[in-house]
């Protein structure tokens, strides 16, 4: 049986996430059962800590995928490029 090619994806963290989370961006493998942007998340806030306050279901933070808004149901394929930030507010 073969074994499907590792999924990759490419995180940007943009704003207040970039200073509290301590990176701007990286590039991860995102196992089999991470098929959504809800998903990749939970994976995220899994990792405690900062990751886990600032990614907390509760807390506003917007996501797009190739520079486009998602919604958590929102699937991933490998290559995206997915942007995490929170809501911006004018002025």
């Amino acid at each position: 049986m073969r074994t499907p090619a590792a999924v990759f994806v490419d995180l940007v963290y943009l704003a207040r996430l970039r200073e509290v989370l301590g990176i701007a961006s990286e590039r991860v493998a995102i196992p089999a059962a991470v098929v959504t942007v809800g998903d990749l998340r939970a994976l995220l806030a899994a990792r405690g800590g900062t990751w886990a306050i600032e990614l907390a279901p509760e807390r506003a933070v917007r996501i797009a995928v190739n520079h486009t808004l998602v919604e958590p149901g929102a699937p991933l394929r490998s290559g995206d490029e997915v942007a995490l930030f929170p809501p911006v507010t004018g002025g």
